[in-house]
């Protein structure tokens, strides 16, 4: 999940937390969520991002064992819990960043990308 986390803060303006009793790091834009990554090893391991909800479900039937619905999220989410490859992740996390990211105003999104 090394590279899952280094990828999501290499992307513009993105921060990091981890709140107060959750077993996981929050990767947010402009304190909006795009990622949560848990704090697991091996199979266990597994980042929760944001999806159209008709590419979500092509991914859950692409990838039947490892993207399922987000566990505590509505059906936008997808959770990854085994292997997929990175180059795919980074994908993933790309449009999570961009639908949160398209959620600002005009004004603001040219801020955040400047």
């Amino acid at each position: 999940m090394n590279a899952t986390r280094t990828y999501c803060l290499s992307k513009r303006k993105a921060t990091e937390d981890s709140p107060d009793g959750w077993n996981a790091t929050c990767m947010r834009l402009n304190n909006k969520i795009f990622a949560i990554i848990n704090h697991e090893e091996g199979e266990k391991a597994a980042i929760t991002l944001k999806c159209d909800p008709e590419l979500a479900l092509r991914l859950r039937e692409e990838y039947p064992e490892a993207i399922i619905p987000g566990y505590h999220m509505n059906k936008k989410q997808v959770y990854i819990h085994k292997d997929v490859e990175q180059e795919q992740t980074n994908k993933m996390i790309d449009w999570s960043y961009d639908l949160v990211l398209q959620s600002f105003s005009k004004k603001k999104q040219q801020e955040l990308l400047d």
